[in-house]
């Protein structure tokens, strides 16, 4: 065990600090500075998809510093993701010559980090903590399984990942994440909504893994030391905050 933390020590300290600053903006607790803390981790996010995309369009930076703006005024901002689609639509039709990839980092990863926001407006501060523990605790839960008794490969997308591993991970979730949930929801809820999101975070974990296998990369930036980018950090929560906000819509 002590060997684990050793050889990772780079990436638990990058992930302590990440957990006090979580922690900070959490405990302050306001619209404004989340969406501003938000909004940081969303340029830098969309910076790093338009690399694993191959893209170079600076104007594209622009309309999503924009998009993110309208979403602080815009009360349902998943609204805004179907206003991209109509006017990507429309600029390929009217222009012809329009990139069409240009739609794929508004995909991923600025329609899941919308999904942030929208769990934070709807919600409040105690879901965004239900979905800090459950997305973290699946990949730590399936980090710790997967070294002791991992054996079978998950998917060829990403090698180190197993089966086994992935379903420690899900099951320490949800415990977990239930009990996080109780402060919202009714135990059954918590349960349903809390397991659903880790499985979606396994998924999101391993999309961003096929998107960096296509680009060639091993990660997707290097401004988090032993973390790699704000993608390689975030991949789970863009899978399992909008699965999160789906799941307790339909229960609740």
């Amino acid at each position: 065990m002590t060997k684990i933390f050793t050889d990772y020590q780079e990436r638990w300290l990058t992930g302590i600090g990440l957990l006090v600053l979580v922690g900070l903006i959490g405990w302050i607790n306001n619209f404004f500075v989340m969406w501003a803390f938000l909004g940081v981790i969303y340029m830098f996010a969309f910076y790093e998809a338009m690399k694993l995309f191959k893209l170079i369009s600076p104007p594209a930076y622009f309309w999503a510093a924009l998009l993110w703006v309208f979403a602080y005024f815009y009360p349902n901002p998943d609204d805004l993701f179907f206003l991209v689609a109509i006017l990507f639509g429309a600029s390929i039709a009217y222009l012809h010559n329009f990139d069409k990839k240009l739609i794929l980092p508004f995909l991923y990863p600025v329609s899941g980090i919308l999904f942030f926001l929208i769990l934070y407006e709807d919600f409040g501060i105690q879901a965004m903590f239900w979905l800090l523990v459950t997305v973290a605790l699946t990949d730590v839960g399936a980090f710790f399984t997967g070294k002791a008794i991992g054996k079978t490969r998950f998917s060829d997308t990403s090698p180190n990942k197993t089966l086994e591993g992935v379903i420690g991970g899900i099951v320490v979730a949800t415990a977990f994440g239930t009990y996080a949930g109780l402060y919202i929801t009714p135990f059954w809820t918590a349960l349903i909504v809390s397991f659903f999101t880790a499985i979606a975070s396994v998924f999101g974990d391993l999309f961003e893994s096929y998107l960096k296998r296509e680009a060639g990369v091993k990660d997707s930036g290097n401004l988090l030391p032993g973390h790699g980018g704000i993608l390689d950090r975030i991949d789970g929560y863009l899978f399992g905050a909008p699965m999160m906000v789906i799941a307790l819509r339909a229960f609740l």
